[in-house]
């Protein structure tokens, strides 16, 4: 069970970080033409070159229109796809300074008892986007610009949070597992030094 979550886990980062990818890529676009459309209008290529400023203005040179809406929907997505893949390997930030201290036990009931606060808490996320959804798609809310339903924004998130909460209860359930019967379930390279 666990290489298929993990597989799971891996294919929505990986999905997440293609969005950031060509979010970054048509940021940089947009600010370029946003920078090139400023120089076209400027006093000095306008006296200087007019019919050459115009015919470039002409081909569209400017800002990607709605810019700012997909990079608010695909940033969202994004930071859930990650999240999967974060508590699977539990790459949270943490801070040992008084677990250190703790017994071994200690240690094994206090990250069970995280685990299934953290479940509980992206369950919480889960719902809550799928009746922002929800919401969403039944008032027919709009972008400004694009137009495109806003529920899709909510859509792409919610995917991201449904399988993160997936993921954290099934590590929250193998924490039990393993405080329970004392012995080791979760693979033990997992987690990461801060």
């Amino acid at each position: 069970m666990y290489k298929i979550v993990d597989r799971l886990a891996r294919i929505l980062a990986l999905m997440g970080g293609a969005v950031l990818s060509v979010l970054v890529v048509l940021t940089c676009l947009s600010i370029v033409g946003r920078s090139l459309n400023s120089i076209l209008h400027g006093d000095f290529i306008q006296s200087a070159m007019p019919g050459l400023a115009e015919w470039l203005l002409a081909t569209g040179i400017g800002p990607i229109n709605g810019d700012f809406e997909l990079v608010e929907a695909g940033v969202a997505f994004a930071i859930f796809a990650f999240l999967p893949l974060c508590q699977l390997n539990e790459a949270h930030a943490f801070v040992d300074i008084f677990t250190s201290r703790f017994s071994e036990r200690a240690n094994k009931v206090l990250r069970m008892v995280i685990d299934v606060i953290f479940a509980s808490v992206l369950v919480l996320i889960a719902w809550q986007l799928t009746q922002g959804m929800l919401s969403k798609m039944a008032s027919g809310q709009t972008s400004f610009l694009l137009q495109f339903p806003v529920w899709w924004g909510y859509a792409l998130g919610m995917l991201g949070a449904v399988t993160a909460a997936f993921v954290s209860i099934f590590i929250a359930s193998m924490r039990i597992l393993e405080v329970s019967t004392g012995r080791r379930i979760l693979p033990p390279e997992m987690g990461a030094e801060h």
